[in-house]
């Protein structure tokens, strides 16, 4: 379905492309000397649809770059709740680990004379 999904999207696109290209050939001059237009010292040409494809490509990095960077606080947040949850869970199989196997011997509560004398015993017992 995927496939199928991708195909049914990037083939328009590629249709596009092609027919935009082959109606924008011709040779454009891009200048890059602002102070002087009439006799321009860095100048290159090309054809259109390149110059737009290029600054199309250049812009969608510059976006993934700034979206990059303003998402650093929700990165610099996970890994702390990553840390925190591998913390967490290292305590939790440490406090199972205490209770299954205890480190010493139950206390045993011992009762006084006082409280064994008052009680009878199987052999005293009347029917």
């Amino acid at each position: 379905m995927q496939k199928f999904l991708t195909a049914l999207v990037l083939i328009p696109l590629g249709l596009i492309f092609i027919v935009f290209a082959v109606a924008n050939r011709h040779l454009v001059t891009v200048s890059y000397d602002p102070l002087d237009p009439t006799d321009p010292m860095g100048t290159v040409q090309l054809p259109l649809f390149v110059l737009i494809i290029g600054v199309a490509i250049l812009g969608v990095i510059a976006g993934g770059i700034a979206t990059w960077f303003r998402q650093g606080k929700w990165r610099r947040a996970a890994r702390r709740h990553q840390a925190e949850a591998i913390e967490a869970k290292t305590q939790l199989a440490n406090l199972r680990a205490s209770v299954v196997t205890p480190t010493s011997e139950p206390k045993r509560l011992l009762l006084d004379q006082s409280s064994a004398a008052g009680r009878r015993d199987k052999a005293s017992a009347a029917l």
